[in-house]
């Protein structure tokens, strides 16, 4: 997976604490990111419906619905897109024992065992929202929202 899930999975976490919009320039410093690598990944948020944008002096970017309505697929699919992991290009095709007309897709023993590791994973991301994460870093590190509040405004 690339940096941009890690990224987006955070700044999503973050939004979910704040009521107003925050610039790209704004959560960009929050980790000391690249600014317009950041802002493709906001993008790719915006268009699947997680962020929304608001223009203006005064915009940004703020979570597009409840954060218990964001699972954290979600947030990989619109930074991944929804193409599995792992993709059998049918190497056994050139191995011993070829079998014309088989599709190895389907039939090999790995890419079924992968195929059945990403769905459990995928599984597991589908059932975790920015909710729950918050929750549980609340729990763990209460003065979390304070301090990510207190970042943005100083950093705005």
């Amino acid at each position: 997976m690339s940096q941009g899930v890690e990224w987006a999975l955070h700044t999503c976490l973050n939004l979910s604490w704040l009521d107003t919009p925050v610039p790209t320039g704004t959560l960009a410093a929050f980790y000391e990111l690249p600014p317009a690598y950041l802002n493709k990944q906001l993008q790719a948020l915006v268009r699947a419906g997680i962020l929304t944008s608001v223009s203006g002096p005064r915009g940004g970017f703020r979570l597009a619905r409840d954060p218990d309505a964001v699972s954290l697929l979600d947030i990989v699919a619109a930074i991944e897109g929804p193409e599995e992991l792992f993709r059998c290009d049918q190497i056994l095709r050139k191995g011993p024992g070829v079998h014309t007309g088989v599709d190895y897709r389907q039939s090999c023993t790995l890419a079924q065992a992968m195929r059945g590791a990403e769905l459990a994973w995928r599984r597991e991301l589908a059932g975790r929202t920015v909710a729950d994460i918050r929750a549980d870093v609340e729990r763990l590190h209460p003065d979390s929202p304070a301090d990510a509040r207190a970042r943005i405004t100083e950093l705005r």
